[in-house]
C-alpha cells in the first residue's frame, strides 16, 4: 500500500492530501530512510513521522485497504 494512503486509512493523518504533503516534505521515514508518498508500506515497517517539534514512531502491524474508525488503531503500534 502507498505510504500516504496508509497514513490516511490508519488515521495517523486525517486527510490523504495532508499525508502526501508531509511525505513529500521529507518528514516521514520508513525503516530509517526518508520516504515519498508513493513508497510501499508493509507489515513490520517502522514509520517515523515528524509533526513540527513532535516525532511519532509506529510499527505497522497490518495493512488493510479499508477499516472502520474504531479499528484503525489496530493497524499500528506506537513505539517510544
Amino acid at each position: 500500500m502507498r505510504l500516504d494512503k496508509f497514513l490516511k486509512v490508519s488515521r495517523l493523518i486525517k486527510r490523504r492530501t495532508v499525508a502526501k504533503e508531509i511525505c513529500d516534505g521529507g518528514r516521514v521515514k520508513i525503516n530509517g530512510n526518508i520516504a515519498k508518498a508513493g513508497s510501499t508500506v508493509k507489515t513490520g515497517d517502522i514509520l517515523e513521522i515528524t509533526f513540527g517539534e513532535r516525532q511519532t514512531r509506529v510499527e505497522v502491524l497490518e495493512v488493510k485497504e479499508n477499516v472502520r474508525a474504531d479499528e484503525a488503531k489496530d493497524l499500528y503500534r506506537v513505539i517510544n
